[in-house]
Formats: C-alpha cells, sequence, structure tokens
C-alpha cells in the first residue's frame, strides 16, 4: 500500500513540476518579446498614426517555431499587449493581443505540425508569411476602426511589411541555432 502512495505522490510532483516549467517559460517567452519591442525598436516618420518597427516579431518567432503554436501565441499576444499597455499604444492592445495571438498560433502551429517539430525552413517561412498576411490584414482594419479612416491606414503597410522581413532575417536563424542545440 505505501509504494502505490508514493507512486501517486511522484506522480503529483512530477505533474506540478511540469506546470510550473510551463509557466516559466511561457513568462520567460512573454519577457523576451516584451523587452525586444520596447527597447530595441525605431519610429517610423512616415506612418500617418505613428508606426514602429522593432525586434519584438524576431522574438515572436523564435518563441513559436521553437515552442509551437501555444507558446507563440501567449509570447506575442501577452508580451506585445503588455508593450502596447505600457506606451503610448495602449488604446491598440486589444487589437495586438488577438493579432499577435493569432500571429504566433499560426506560425507554431505550421511550424511543428506533423514531427516538422521547427526544422523545416520551408515550413517556417510559410508560416511567418500566412502569420504576416494576417497581421498586415489584422493592422489595416484595427486602425481602420479606430481612426474612423480606411486611406490614411495604407501607410502602415510599409512598415508591417519591414517590421516582418527583419524580425524574419533574425527569428529564423535564431531559432535553427536554437533548435540545434541539446537543450531542444
Amino acid at each position: 500500500m505505501n509504494n502505490i502512495g508514493e507512486r501517486v505522490s511522484e506522480a503529483k510532483i512530477s505533474t506540478v513540476n511540469s506546470k510550473l516549467k510551463d509557466m516559466v517559460i511561457s513568462a520567460l517567452l512573454i519577457a523576451l518579446v516584451f523587452v525586444a519591442t520596447r527597447f530595441i525598436n525605431i519610429r517610423l516618420p512616415i506612418a500617418v498614426n505613428g508606426g514602429l518597427v522593432h525586434l519584438g516579431n524576431a522574438m515572436l518567432f523564435v518563441a513559436a517555431i521553437v515552442f509551437g503554436g501555444k507558446k507563440g501565441a501567449i509570447a506575442g499576444a501577452f508580451g506585445m499587449g503588455l508593450f502596447d499597455l505600457l506606451s503610448e499604444w495602449a488604446i491598440w492592445a486589444p487589437a495586438t493581443f488577438i493579432i499577435r495571438g493569432i500571429m504566433g498560433y499560426i506560425i507554431g502551429t505550421m511550424a511543428n505540425s506533423k514531427d516538422r517539430n521547427g526544422k523545416k525552413f520551408l515550413w517556417n517561412i510559410a508560416g511567418i508569411v500566412l502569420a504576416a498576411i494576417w497581421m498586415v490584414m489584422g493592422y489595416y482594419v484595427a486602425e481602420g476602426i479606430l481612426y474612423g479612416n480606411w486611406i490614411a491606414p495604407l501607410t502602415s503597410i510599409l512598415g508591417n511589411i519591414t517590421q516582418l522581413i527583419i524580425g524574419a532575417i533574425i527569428g529564423i536563424p535564431l531559432a535553427a541555432a536554437l533548435k540545434k542545440t541539446k537543450v531542444f
């Protein structure tokens, strides 16, 4: 009877450790996306309503490719949503939360489905391209709704594409390097 009790206790500890590890990884990914968005950015003078090119996308791509869709969604939604809340772009936080969350899910799911495990370059690119289309459309609609103007948001598209390309140039090789380590 004692062995059964010990096994149940070990199973509970293992489950708690697994959940704790999952929460810590999620928190670290959120922090990574937030810091890269907050402190590694350039404001664009061409967009009517502001505009920002940042490296948060690179970290979102890394999180999604290395850890999958769920972690990518959490990192993107909370990391960039938190950035918006703590900046002059607080009005954007709800849209960012949805757009970036879905974006991370798309990339992570495409990169990691069917035993790809984020190691298939073309699938990683495909996920980023599909997520990029979603992001550009999502922010266009959000900006149109927020400002009641469907022409002005066109000026943001170039900046969004620029930040996505820079994010991919940095994020894809970084994710590939991380996937090659023994940790992953």
